[in-house]
Order: C-alpha cells, then sequence, then structure tokens
C-alpha cells in the first residue's frame, strides 16, 4: 500500500511548460492573418486575368510584393504551428518525432520558395 498524497501522485503529470508559448503565437499569427488574407485577396485580385507583363509590372510596386511575402510567411508559419499541435494530439512515438521534423522542413520549405518568388518577380 503506497501513502502517497493527491500532489505527489500527480507531480510531474502537468503542464510542459510551453503551451502558453506556441498558444500566444498562434493568436498573435491568427490576428496578423485576419489583416493580412483582405489585403492579399485585394491586391491579388486587382491583377487576377491580366496579361503576364501587367502582373510583373504590379507585383514590382513595393506594396503588393511586401503584402505578398507577409501573408506567405506568416500564413506558413501559422501552418506550422498548427499542424504541430495536431500531430502532438493526434501521434505517437517515434512517429510523433519524424512527422513534426519533416512538417517543419516542409513549411520551412514552402515559405522559402514562396518568398524567393516574390523576391524574384518584384526585383
Amino acid at each position: 500500500m503506497a501513502f502517497l498524497t493527491d500532489r505527489k501522485r500527480a507531480e510531474g503529470l502537468g503542464s510542459a511548460k510551453t503551451g502558453t508559448d506556441h498558444h500566444w503565437h498562434m493568436m498573435v499569427t491568427s490576428v496578423a492573418l485576419v489583416g493580412l488574407i483582405p489585403l492579399f485577396i485585394f491586391t491579388f485580385g486587382a491583377v487576377l486575368g491580366s496579361p503576364y507583363e501587367e502582373v510583373i509590372a504590379y507585383y514590382q510596386r513595393p506594396f503588393p510584393a511586401i503584402i505578398a511575402a507577409l501573408t506567405m510567411l506568416v500564413g506558413f508559419v501559422h501552418f506550422r504551428k498548427g499542424v504541430q499541435t495536431l500531430i502532438e494530439d493526434y501521434v505517437h512515438g517515434f512517429a510523433r518525432k519524424a512527422l513534426i521534423i519533416a512538417m517543419i522542413c516542409l513549411s520551412y520549405s514552402a515559405a522559402g520558395i514562396a518568398i524567393f518568388a516574390i523576391v524574384r518577380i518584384a526585383l
């Protein structure tokens, strides 16, 4: 028979000390996307269906290029955090670590490619 108090039984089973930071980042990126997505839709919608040369000239202006780059960057960071939460909740063991590493590599690669493409068009 073990003589453990409730506190002693619960010790070590609590928070991993990173949940608040993760939640805060998700909230900040969500709020940023609330403003960026409409701006991106309006700037992208202005040249939707236009000829190639006109689209290139439009995205060589700073405002549309900056809005597109920020939307891609913040969007992929939000994606990374959201999918990481999903994997942590539903996958266990070695597969969890492998999927988190793969997802981080995928999201940063996609963000890098998107930023590179926008910079390539803008310059």
